[in-house]
């Protein structure tokens, strides 16, 4: 009886098929242009604490905000300017773009930080011009306070606003100061979710707030530096200028088909 000298072939295993992803891209800015694109963003300018006893005067001048080979820049710099002694910037697409609902994330270098430094990444209801604050709502994708290990995400309304506000700090293992990282949320009807490079933190759900959910209606994106708060405290000796809070790009999407 003979024997078989062949062995069976090896089955191929079939490519696997990719995770359709949630989320269609609606709208971005990667800051490839020479100056700023007014089409999207909007500038805050002037000083008087912001609501928060900050320092600083936010202005339009290149020395604060501009871009530099792709990356959005936004300096807070130790300047005597009419007669404050800092100087920043902080934009917004506030009357220009706007969206409900979505993954709203943002490629982001933190400033060294330092006692007084506040970097943030936020949103706010469009319509707080007639709602006001804190009924339009506030959306806090990422703050730091001057130690560039931790950040928070947070949410403000009627009832849990300012030190009631629902927030949670990530821990990282590592300086977020030295290179880049993605902050994002993720918004939909019922709960907003947070991330620090696609790691989940903290998740915020409709039936945990003790007040009306205000987060059901057009929100805008705002980036600042701030310079002194009650929150961070205020700079002293020791603390670092210039800072700069570096933006690679921003960009927004929303559920897809």
């Amino acid at each position: 009886m003979g024997c078989s000298t062949s062995t069976p072939s090896a089955s191929v295993p079939a490519e696997p098929t990719p995770t359709a992803s949630p989320w269609t891209l609606v709208w971005s800015d990667e800051f490839d242009g020479e100056t700023l694109n007014t089409r999207n963003w909007l500038f805050d300018k002037g000083a008087g604490g912001w609501g928060n006893n900050e320092w600083q005067y936010y202005t339009d001048r290149p020395e604060n905000v501009r871009i530099e080979n792709g990356v959005l820049i936004i300096e807070a710099r130790n300047e005597e300017y009419l007669a404050w002694k800092y100087t920043s910037a902080r934009i917004k697409t506030h009357y220009l773009q706007s969206w409900t609902y979505g993954r709203i994330e943002a490629r982001i270098k933190l400033p060294v930080g330092g006692k007084g430094i506040w970097p943030a990444f936020w949103m706010l209801g469009e319509n707080i011009a007639t709602a006001r604050w804190p009924t339009c709502g506030e959306i806090d994708i990422m703050e730091n306070i001057g130690n560039p290990t931790t950040v928070y995400g947070t949410v403000h309304g009627p009832g849990y606003a300012g030190s009631n506000a629902i927030s949670k700090a990530f821990v990282s293992p590592v300086d977020l100061s030295a290179d880049f990282h993605i902050y994002a949320v993720e918004w939909e009807a019922d709960e907003i979710r947070w991330y620090v490079d696609d790691q989940r933190y903290h998740t915020v759900r409709r039936d945990q707030v003790p007040g009306e959910w205000v987060f059901d209606h057009p929100f805008f994106i705002i980036l600042n530096l701030a310079v002194g708060g009650n929150w961070p405290g205020y700079p002293d000796e020791t603390t670092i200028f210039p800072q700069q809070l570096q933006v690679d790009y921003i960009r927004v999407y929303q559920a897809g088909s």
